[in-house]
């Protein structure tokens, strides 16, 4: 980067003049894992100063076509026969040029085989279904809104989203009474914010607060309203998923020690972390109960596993199995609070590493008669992270769960559990 200045003593002002040559930030994913017996693969690119208007341009593909700040995702992940995921997403900051209004666009495909028997076999010449196959095919899209807020202040910004997922399974029981057959998920998401953290990777000071609901048409309404809903298949009360789901999250960041750096040296001070939040499915009809997606599954890392694994949020609850504080199928209510010391080790931002000491609290729940936000799991333990470009926020952990849980004596109880965590927690609350 180059500065000039270019005076004008007649009106006492300067105007400077910014040559720089831009820096590559393209990003390049290739990864694998092991994990439940198998392999699993992933391979992405990101190129995060992508020009779509430049795409038919002649002499613009060096490699690709840039300048606009765009950026563009392509992903996919894989273990073979059992998991398939593709991913293509598309994003422009600054809608009409001129304020940092952001529109995303993303596609995606997914697939669960775990027999590995193929999912179309041939009869008569023509291809169908496998009767024998056990899978769960997911086709989704979405289009978001981002807007950056004024009032009121400075910090505040919303995001609005059209989502529509559709679900085919055959003899694949991840959702509660309904194992084959097709579901079509079209929901309309809100996100309201508020994001004054001092820093992304280790912030000491600020806070993030975050309400997100989340609404499909009301189809009981009029698609079963002169129905008898106990008289219907899953798959004729699942065609088209109905629910309303409500998040609410508040992070806070506390720099606690004021210890000032030698000369040459950075300052390591400790910074208090606390956080709290809870997410809420409700129903439209109370006879059509809770719907079998988007409930809630806590404990653990918080990792699901896989990506693009929608239909479900995982929460982290560290000390406990991965998925062992809610039922089987998911819960409508969870609740989680946590508290964590940090101590950073290097804030240097091409290794930042840190240490941690946390506390935590939550319970999932079955209905909203049992709902108690006092009535929690407890645990404690210690943690690292550590931030590498390359990779992004790895971190491990090593917590113990305090309480019994019913139904499962063998977790809990002052036992151990270490946890690895890619990026942070997904989903995480």
């Amino acid at each position: 980067m180059e500065l000039i200045p270019y005076p004008n003593p007649a009106e006492g002002t300067v105007d400077l003049e910014y040559t720089l040559e831009e820096k590559p930030n393209d990003q390049l994913q290739l990864s694998g894992g092991w994990g439940g017996g198998r392999v699993l693969g992933t391979l992405g690119v990101v190129f995060n100063n992508f020009s779509a208007a430049n795409i038919f341009k002649k002499g613009a593909w060096t490699p690709l076509p840039s300048g606009d700040g765009q950026r563009l995702s392509i992903q996919a992940q894989t273990n073979g026969t059992f998991y398939q995921s593709y991913n293509i997403s598309f994003t422009e900051p600054w809608l009409g040029g001129k304020r940092p209004n952001s529109l995303t666009g993303t596609v995606f495909f997914t697939s669960f085989a775990p027999l590995g028997v193929n999912k179309k076999i041939k009869v008569d010449g023509k291809k169908v279904t496998n009767p024998n196959a056990q899978f769960m095919d997911i086709i989704g899209s979405s289009l978001g809104f981002g807007k950056r807020l004024k009032w009121p202040d400075d910090y505040f910004q919303i995001y609005t989203s059209l989502n529509y997922n559709y679900y085919h399974l055959n003899k694949y029981s991840l959702f509660q009474g309904l194992n084959t057959g097709y579901a079509n998920d079209f929901h309309l998401s809100f996100n309201i914010s508020r994001n004054s953290v001092d820093a992304p990777i280790f912030p000491k000071n600020g806070s993030n607060i975050s309400l997100t609901g989340q609404w499909t048409p009301p189809y009981s309404y009029f698609i079963f309203k002169n129905k008898n809903v106990s008289d219907l298949t899953a798959q004729e009360k699942y065609k088209f998923i109905e629910y309303q789901k409500y998040k609410f999250t508040a992070e806070w960041f506390t720099q606690i020690t004021n210890k000032k750096a030698p000369e040459g040296k950075e300052a390591r001070n400790l910074v208090l972390r606390l956080k709290m939040g809870w997410g809420f499915l409700a129903y439209y009809q109370k006879y059509m109960g809770f719907s079998p997606f988007e409930r809630f599954y806590l404990g653990g890392s918080g990792l699901s596993g896989f990506q693009n694994f929608v239909s479900r949020e995982i929460i982290a609850l560290r000390g406990y199995p991965d998925n062992s504080l809610s039922e089987s199928f998911g819960s409508p209510i969870v609740t989680r609070y946590t508290a964590e010391l940090r101590y950073p080790l290097t804030l240097n931002p091409q290794a930042t590493i840190f240490v941690l000491g946390f506390a935590e609290a939550g319970n999932a729940f079955s209905n909203f008669k049992y709902f108690n936000p006092f009535s929690v799991k407890r645990s404690a333990g210690l943690g690292v992270r550590i931030f590498l470009p390359m990779f992004g926020l790895l971190g491990l952990d090593y917590g113990w769960g305090f309480d019994s849980v019913p139904g499962n004596p063998g977790i809990g109880n002052g036992k151990g559990q270490f946890h690895f965590t890619i990026g942070g927690f997904l989903g995480e609350l």
